[in-house]
């Protein structure tokens, strides 16, 4: 994930993105990479304590240089698309683990990336709130087109949503599912 997201160079070989190698580009290409190619959300979620919600998603569209109108109707359009808007001005500490990481699937969204690169998304949550944050996700990608890239031990869930999984051990591939939930 970190490769791909440009966090980290590979030790070897390259990594090509959209026709891009991106072992080759400048640590301000690579910011512009993350910046409007991908979308990340991470396990621990990664807001700012400090910051609202809304002001946890405007952060993407500050830093692309995005108008204040803009961001601000925006923000609010995605706040209200993960189903919190009335959670708006509340901190990271006031909102619940699904309501947290629904914030930072709406942050990652912001800027409307072509990869939506996720890192165990259901991980920290209960049963109920991990499933609302899947039919988020699969309603992303069948509605909107965004691949999303996920890293997860939960095969149950992978095994539901995916179109393709690629089972890691050490290191290695060990095994490559195609079309799982293909509808034809």
């Amino acid at each position: 994930m970190n490769l791909i997201g440009g966090l980290d160079t590979p030790s070897s070989g390259e990594i090509i993105f959209n026709g891009k190698r991106l072992n080759l580009m400048s640590r301000k290409q690579l910011a512009l990479h993350r910046r409007f190619s991908v979308g990340m959300i991470f396990q621990s979620f990664n807001l700012i304590p400090s910051r609202t919600a809304v002001e946890n998603i405007k952060l993407p569209l500050i830093l692309a240089g995005i108008s204040h109108n803009i961001r601000n109707h925006k923000a609010m359009e995605l706040i209200e698309m993960v189903g919190l808007s009335g959670r708006h001005n509340h901190k990271p500490g006031e909102l619940s683990g699904g309501e947290s990481q629904r914030v930072a699937i709406a942050r990652a969204l912001a800027n409307t990336p072509e990869v939506l690169l996720t890192d165990e998304p259901t991980g920290n949550l209960d049963s109920t709130t991990s499933e609302e944050i899947i039919e988020h996700l699969t309603n992303l990608n069948k509605n909107q087109g965004i691949t999303i890239l996920m890293v997860t031990h939960d095969v149950e869930t992978a095994e539901k949503v995916s179109d393709k999984i690629i089972q890691l051990a050490d290191g290695k591939i060990v095994d490559i599912k195609i079309n799982i939930n293909e509808t034809g």
